[in-house]
């Protein structure tokens, strides 16, 4: 019989280990809703190192490396954590974040891949917050106004009080008209 390369762990040590991975979990989170990324960060990394299949602290240091515009790292944490939470908006969300990067410098295939990942987290949860907005600028900075409205309106929808998005409507809208009688004429 064979015996096993793998050390025996002290009594508690497992427990221990358990305690310790939901302390940084914890800390981290408390950090990134207090806006500390730095700090969130160092929390997220070592727990993630502790339970790289945790979706919590995946999902959430995803987050944080998108804050911090490592988009690469948090590309590589959100895909495989697509496809095994493939029904969870949120992992959508940030990984539409992490494809898009920086939208000034965003080319056409990562606004693409970006508008996909977009427009699965709305199929799955139709209010999901800041995305139908993100779809607009993305289709804004495409120069594809009438879609850029259309998400800009559903943004009003699912937020009313965002005056970011009206601010939009109302601009884009405007400029349709104004092409509807331009070509009418």
């Amino acid at each position: 019989m064979k015996k096993s390369s793998r050390k025996k762990q002290a009594p508690g040590q497992s427990e221990q280990a358990k305690r310790r991975f939901f302390d940084l979990l914890h800390q981290g989170t408390e950090a990134l809703h207090q806006g500390d990324v730095a700090k969130a960060t160092r929390f997220l990394e070592r727990a993630h190192q502790l339970d790289p299949d945790n979706h919590n602290a995946t999902l959430n240091l995803g987050g944080v490396y998108i804050l911090s515009k490592k988009f690469t790292q948090a590309v590589a944490l959100l895909e495989p954590l697509s496809e095994r939470d493939p029904n969870n908006p949120m992992v959508w969300t940030n990984l539409g974040a992490a494809y898009l990067g920086n939208p000034i410098l965003a080319r056409e295939a990562e606004q693409l891949r970006a508008i996909a990942a977009f427009e699965r987290a709305i199929e799955l949860n139709p209010a999901a917050p800041n995305v139908a907005y993100n779809l607009g600028l993305v289709h804004l900075d495409r120069q594809d106004n009438e879609r850029a409205l259309h998400w800009f309106q559903r943004a009003v929808q699912a937020n009313p009080n965002d005056r970011d998005a009206r601010r939009f409507v109302e601009q884009l809208a405007g400029e349709t008209k104004d092409k509807r009688e331009e070509s009418s004429t």
